[in-house]
């Protein structure tokens, strides 16, 4: 049987199965204003804990309930690294991409469910800021990086006699396909099996990993977020404009459409490059692929702008978004689910250190003062209102279940000036209401570096359990 009829026969396979397996509140939220999810990609794990953003699509959602709004319990997993990135596969054994504070080493740690203590470690060569950030795991429950050295790896976990161990699995180099001296941002795989990159300088490519082909098209423009794929499309935002792109037979990246937006001034406090700070994010009432949204970077107020898929470079929506502020701008992909948007404000978020070569900010400096805003497409699809604006001061990337119908969030208070946010800020684990915007709860986690999550996602496992990546380790929250 040909290799490519082999991968889609499996292909078909994962993605009956993992359907069956999903609950059932996964394609509708427990009240039904939200949903479905995007369709489950066959080539990753299951949606909600397949990627960072949850799902190959972006869209910052997960099928699985979260630890409520009662009584919890939290335990931190020290590993003197921030780690972005905690998926989880079908053995329920997270594994976390981290990068050490001394070093800026990219390592990946295997995590045992029960407790949350490290099982085994494996350290990559190092390269860019956001070479150690952006991964997923396959439908065979390896971790798909590239590491410094331009490597695009799988890693998995095997048991020993001693405990586990971590290897590199499949190493398929990407380097004679890139510019000298360039970075590997963006990682997201394809329906076919292939697997999608972009470069900080602008490349978009696709790898074959089953024969090391590598085919790319430049933009000429820089990437500094990850890229998203449905079926046909993959979305990459640059610092310029956002592009859907499909592929020739022979995996070329081929651009269906490209759309401008505005990228302000310059680079905004809160931000660690100039342009928009979110990943792009498929959603939609139907399929869960209909349009495609990111933010931009205009001034003082961002934009969420919303493009139908099959409808070209238009917007169908452009609104400006956390208006309760002076000024917004964002480093944090969207939640997207059915209609509705929900935007984070990291403007003035104190990060404790900016890529190479980023530009000074403009304004110089800002307070850090939060929110969230939710947005709605019309009925008819053709445009958008802001439906509410809260103060919820989010330090972390929040997370929709579908199952419970809650969005779940790391808040923080106290001083969150460049020192405050390391030191005396203090980080609560908190639930809020996507209808409202209200905050519903709200748990104190602890003080400074160790517990800050940096605008950083959590996951949340099928048993509930919530991992939130720290600049210092993991969090593990669970149901009191």
């Amino acid at each position: 049987m040909p290799v490519r009829t082999t991968r889609a026969l499996r292909a078909l396979i994962l993605a009956t199965v993992t359907a069956l397996c999903l609950p059932a509140t996964a394609a509708r939220s427990a009240s039904g204003d939200f949903g479905p999810l995007p369709p489950q990609n066959p080539a990753t794990a299951a949606n909600g804990t397949a990627t960072m953003h949850g799902d190959s699509a972006s869209s910052d959602t997960t099928p699985y309930a979260g630890p409520g709004s009662g009584t919890v319990h939290r335990s931190r997993t020290a590993l003197a690294s921030a780690c972005p990135t905690v998926v989880i596969g079908s053995d329920r054994r997270p594994v976390a991409l981290c990068t050490t504070i001394f070093g800026r080493t990219p390592t990946v740690h295997l995590l045992d469910p029960a407790t949350g203590a490290d099982l085994a470690a494996l350290e990559l060569p190092k390269g860019s800021l956001f070479g150690g950030v952006y991964a997923y795991l396959d439908n065979t429950d390896a971790l798909v990086v590239v590491d410094g050295d331009a490597n695009l790896l799988r890693i998995g976990h095997h048991p020993t006699a001693a405990g586990w161990t971590l290897t590199v699995d499949q190493s398929t180099p990407l380097v004679a396909s890139i510019p000298s001296g360039d970075s590997i941002v963006g990682l997201s795989p394809g329906w076919d099996g292939r697997v999608w990159f972009a470069t900080a300088s602008g490349v978009i490519g696709t790898a074959d990993t089953s024969t090391g082909s590598v085919r790319t098209i430049s933009t000429g423009e820089g990437v500094q977020n990850s890229i998203s794929t449905v079926p046909g499309h993959t979305a990459v935002a640059t610092d310029h404009a956002l592009y859907l792109l499909a592929e020739a037979p022979d995996g070329t990246p081929t651009v269906e459409w490209r759309a401008p937006y505005d990228r302000g001034p310059g680079r905004k406090p809160g931000q660690l490059s100039w342009g928009t700070g979110a990943t792009p994010s498929f959603f939609g009432p139907g399929t869960g692929t209909e349009y495609v949204t990111i933010t931009d970077n205009a001034a003082p107020h961002e934009n969420l702008l919303v493009y139908r898929v099959a409808g070209g470079p238009t917007p169908v929506c452009t609104t400006p978004v956390l208006t309760q502020y002076p000024a917004s701008g964002t480093e944090d992909a969207v939640i997207a689910s059915g209609r509705s948007v929900f935007v984070t404000n990291t403007y003035g978020y104190p990060y404790p250190a900016l890529p190479a070569g980023a530009p000074a900010s403009v304004p110089a400096s800002a307070g850090f003062d939060g929110g969230l805003s939710r947005v709605d497409l019309d009925a008819d699809g053709n445009g958008c209102h802001p439906v509410w604006n809260s103060d919820v001061k989010s330090a972390a990337l929040p997370r929709l279940s579908l199952a419970d119908g809650k969005i779940y969030t790391v808040t923080v208070s106290g001083p969150t000036g460049s020192v405050g946010a390391q030191t005396f800020a203090s980080y609560s684990y908190a639930t809020v209401d996507p209808a409202t915007g209200a905050q519903l709860s709200s748990s104190w986690i602890g003080l400074g570096l160790l517990y800050n999550p940096l605008q950083m996602t959590g996951t949340t496992g099928a048993d509930g359990t919530l991992y939130q990546g720290t600049e210092t380790g993991v969090l593990r929250v669970t149901r009191g």
